[in-house]
């Protein structure tokens, strides 16, 4: 079959490799990084392939030449971002080769998974010359089962990657925020049994505070193959053998299981074994529910205390990418008060992740369905849902992730609402125990009636309705923020998911003219904005935007902006804003109040 190009991705023909071979939770299992610097190529007009880059050739007689080359060029470090290593890649879209060495000693007995974080945003795959797979979205792990692709000592692997944006990739043409490149998140190796346990879901029954559920699938579709589930703190074990598919259901009634919640997140050391394969875990339990407009964390009603970020160090103008960057943008995010943060608008770092489960933090995670999405294209619809499995895949036994989001700031349409329909159905088909969200930016004022409305029946099929509203910034007050009186999906719990304003840091005027750009209007807006929350009857949380300054080429103002989006509470050098002290004052007194 002919290679498909990175130009006309069809990503049908990689899925089935990128399932069948990507077993969870590799950081439980025996891997070895392949992180470090890389050799690369820029390849500005996609010449790579015609020059058979991938079969990194050499010289070998007195007339031979090669044009490409990764010897003594372009070193990149992996993972990362290129745009932040090179001046000359700051605002580079196109395609890089990346290239690396490295030893193996295969082993009979065992199969040999390639795994990567993250590619942004499409890559292409090869090992030792051949090509072994593609993928396509910037922000989802994938991996290739290269175990016949492998060599007794060195070895050769080499990753095509390209950013460039189109329109029919997620996000589409425009978005705001950085189109970073590159091998963003961990490459590694990881050695797993012939039949290894492939997928497992253990997981609190929704509605009870004592049955645990469990779900376990091995590698290969054979009956008989033992597997367990033990918590060894809670002196349970689950054990049954394999159906002819390779699975297994069943649960645990644990009576004195301490649930995880925000003000206390208990996980518990679990171990996972299937034939010859045992995976390492820890995994919290909790339930999240919604009753009627409040939400509800083991029963109990919480007011979402939230704050958005991208997955980004402004201080470095790069991309997130290690336990330090997770450290440093969670630390940040515990320090303003919060109990949940929304990771826009794509799927972070797993070290993120996890680290915030252990600090408490619930999470919102949605994929990047964020206005310009062409709805109409069945192959576009298709990567949605393969974004959303993903997510998904790798999360599911993260009790932190409170909410999967389907969508940001998307307009109705008979074709929108079937797209979002079917990720809701392929969403609920792998996960039903968390709340499903998206985030609306349709709320309008009715002079009529004299309140804020929102008609969208989408919203009809949510658990939990974001609103996006800039009151202030980009819409002007229609009435005095006290008497601004809202009537948007009021028997549904409404989170308000970004308001805010821009300023930069340091700077004054004053708190009354929007254009001053100052700490002084921002830290006004956001007093007129929290009274008027004070007016929603079904406000269950509020999520500022954002938290730090960050990076948009969308932002143009030549002296305020420089292409920063300056909405940030913290400045791109980490300095907190007015508007800082006046959202930890509110969280403090929202804590104080439950």
């Amino acid at each position: 079959m002919k290679r498909i190009s990175l130009f006309i991705f069809l990503i049908t023909v990689s899925l089935i490799n990128v399932f069948a071979a990507l077993p969870i939770n590799v950081y439980g299992r025996d891997y070895r990084f392949l992180n470090g610097r890389w050799d690369a190529i820029v390849d500005l007009y996609d010449q790579g392939e015609r020059m058979k880059v991938f079969e990194n050739r050499r010289p070998e007689g007195a007339s031979d030449f090669y044009e490409y080359s990764f010897d003594g060029g372009l070193r990149l470090e992996v993972p990362g971002d290129w745009n932040s290593q090179s001046h000359e890649l700051k605002y580079y879209e196109g395609t890089i080769w990346y290239g690396r060495h490295f030893d193996a000693e295969p082993k009979s007995e065992k199969r040999e998974i390639l795994y990567f974080g993250a590619v942004s945003y499409r890559c292409n795959v090869y090992l030792n010359g051949k090509l072994i797979g593609s993928h396509e979205g910037g922000f989802t792990p994938f991996g290739f089962d290269v175990t016949d692709y492998l060599k007794s000592g060195d070895n050769f692997l080499t990753v095509e990657v390209n950013n460039r944006r189109t329109a029919d990739a997620i996000p589409a043409l425009a978005f705001d925020w950085w189109n970073y490149g590159g091998i963003t998140r961990d490459v590694m190796l990881v050695s797993v049994p012939d039949n290894y346990v492939d997928d497992y879901f253990i997981r609190l029954r929704k509605g009870t505070p004592d049955i645990i559920d469990i779900d376990m699938k091995m590698s290969r579709p054979e009956a008989g193959i033992k597997m367990a589930v033990e918590i060894p703190e809670l002196n349970k074990r689950f054990e049954a053998v394999t159906d002819g598919e390779g699975r297994v259901s069943g649960s645990l009634k644990v009576n004195n299981l301490r649930r995880w919640a925000p003000d206390a997140p208990v996980v518990y050391d679990v171990i996972v074994s299937g034939g010859a394969d045992r995976v390492e875990e820890e995994i919290g339990f909790r339930n999240i529910d919604v009753d009627g407009t409040r939400i509800l964390i083991n029963g109990k009603p919480q007011f979402m205390r939230c704050i958005s970020f991208h997955e980004e160090i402004p201080q470095r103008m790069g991309r997130a990418f290690s336990k330090a960057d997770a450290t440093m943008l969670l630390g940040e995010a515990s320090d303003l008060g919060v109990n949940m943060i929304r990771l826009a608008h794509y799927p972070q770092n797993e070290y993120t992740v996890r680290m915030a489960e252990k600090m408490g933090i619930l999470l919102w995670q949605e994929i990047p369905i964020w206005q310009g999405i062409d709805f109409t294209d069945e192959h576009t619809r298709e990567k949605a849902k393969t974004m959303l499995t993903e997510m998904i895949s790798r999360d599911k036994n993260r009790c932190a992730v409170g909410f999967w989001g389907i969508a940001n700031e998307t307009k109705p349409s008979p074709e929108r609402n079937d797209f979002l329909l079917s990720l809701l159905e392929t969403g609920k088909g792998l996960d039903s125990t968390r709340l499903y969200a998206a985030a609306f930016d349709l709320v309008e004022f009715d002079r009529n009636r004299g309140v804020f409305t929102m008609d969208d029946p989408f919203t009809d099929n949510l658990d939990v309705v974001g609103v996006n509203k800039y009151m202030g910034w980009y819409h002007p007050w229609p009435v005095s923020p006290d008497k601004a009186v809202w009537d948007v999906v009021p028997n549904k719990p409404l989170i308000i998911s970004e308001f805010g304003g821009e300023a930069l840091y340091g700077q004054s005027g004053s708190r009354d003219v929007v254009s001053s750009w100052s700490e002084d209007y921002q830290a006004r807006l956001y007093e007129d904005n929290l009274r008027m929350m004070e007016n929603i009857p079904n406000l269950a949380g509020v999520s500022p935007w954002i938290l730090f300054d960050f990076r948009s080429p969308f932002r143009f103002h030549p002296s305020n902006q420089e292409g920063w989006n300056r909405k940030g509470l913290v400045s791109d050098r980490g300095e907190r804003k007015k508007a800082w002290y006046i959202m930890h004052d509110f969280y403090q007194k929202k804590r104080s109040e439950k």
